[in-house]
């Protein structure tokens, strides 16, 4: 009965949700071979986003020459790139699940439509308060980052790695990125989430209770500061250009992804690529859980890991009653 799955669910992935194999014990090797394999390959976001990086540098990317010096032409052709590329990747997958509901309700997690109304909403609606937010801060603030990466390496300030001197470096780099993604990301979440940063500044990321595609990147000006700072770590962890497009835009696109609200596409009765966390659609319902991701176990350790089921739900719901003293 504790492993029974949560109710008031459309759908529920299986639970209990798992976190790393790399974090428990004992290890089992053909378990991280398969989270890893599963995590990379075969379509997979991650995949998709490398190749949408390469992309990019080859084809809609100045060269570092022309970005030593900042001027209006270039900055704008990033810019302009971004914002045609968030609105294909959160406009598409709206218009699929949402719109069009080419999918009905299959492997939606929350069986509630999106908010059409509502006077937390700057604009007076989920989709237009999320559309604007997403493109006129959070591409904005995402291509300010790229812009001042791009000047930093074009002129010494930041350290370049290139394929000819580190190959096995310039491969790794993809894979620890991701890593280091679960390890900001749960820092600065819980830090947004202490009472004052979160009346000011995180609230506007949670008037999304129950969350769409233009969701993820739809936050208050300061957290996208916050959020997309992580690339800064290559001030003093060397990176190529093509690392900065992809780590830049994997924070950028995953978050719509993972706020999709669906497990993952279906095509042919089968599903072909995963979408939508379970783990984190809990965070924007129950609030106090799943600050981090799976990745790293954070939430585990400190006593915020909801995994799916009535048990942890139950745990949840004596937790909170302990925080308020009741």
């Amino acid at each position: 009965m504790d492993n029974e799955p949560l109710k008031g669910w459309n759908h529920v992935p299986a639970v209990p949700l798992r976190i790393s194999p790399f974090f428990t014990w004992p290890l089992r090797p053909l378990e991280m071979l398969s989270w890893v394999w599963n995590s990379w390959f075969l379509i997979t976001e991650k995949l998709i986003i490398v190749a949408i990086a390469f992309a990019s540098f080859y084809w809609f990317q100045p060269p570092l020459g022309e970005t030593q010096t900042l001027a209006f032409g270039w900055i704008a052709e990033m810019y302009l790139r971004n914002l045609l590329l968030m609105t294909a990747v959160a406009g598409g997958l709206h218009l699929y699940f949402y719109s069009f509901t080419k999918q009905g309700k299959e492997l939606r997690y929350d069986p509630r439509p999106l908010m059409k109304n509502g006077r937390q909403f700057t604009l007076g609606g989920q989709i237009k308060d999320n559309v604007f937010w997403t493109l006129a801060s959070g591409v904005t603030v995402w291509t300010t980052y790229e812009v001042l990466m791009f000047w930093a390496l074009a002129n010494g300030y930041a350290p370049l790695l290139t394929w000819a001197a580190h190959p096995v470096w310039f491969v790794v780099m993809f894979w620890a990125i991701p890593v280091w993604e679960s390890f900001y990301f749960y820092w600065i979440h819980r830090f947004l989430h202490i009472p004052f940063f979160y009346k000011h500044i995180h609230a506007l990321h949670h008037r999304n209770i129950n969350v769409g595609p233009w969701s993820g990147l739809s936050m208050h000006p300061v957290e996208h500061v916050i959020f997309l700072g992580s690339v800064l770590i290559h001030w003093v962890v060397a990176a190529h250009p093509v690392h900065i497009l992809f780590h830049l835009q994997y924070y950028a696109l995953t978050a719509v992804t993972t706020h999709t609200g669906f497990e993952g596409l279906v095509v042919k009765d089968k599903k072909r690529l995963a979408l939508g966390t379970f783990h984190h659609q809990m965070h924007h319902r129950y609030f106090e859980c799943n600050y981090g991701s799976l990745e790293i176990p954070w939430d585990k350790l400190f006593g915020s890991f909801h995994d799916g089921t009535s048990r942890a739900d139950a745990l949840m719901k004596e937790r909170r009653k302990r925080m308020m003293g009741s």
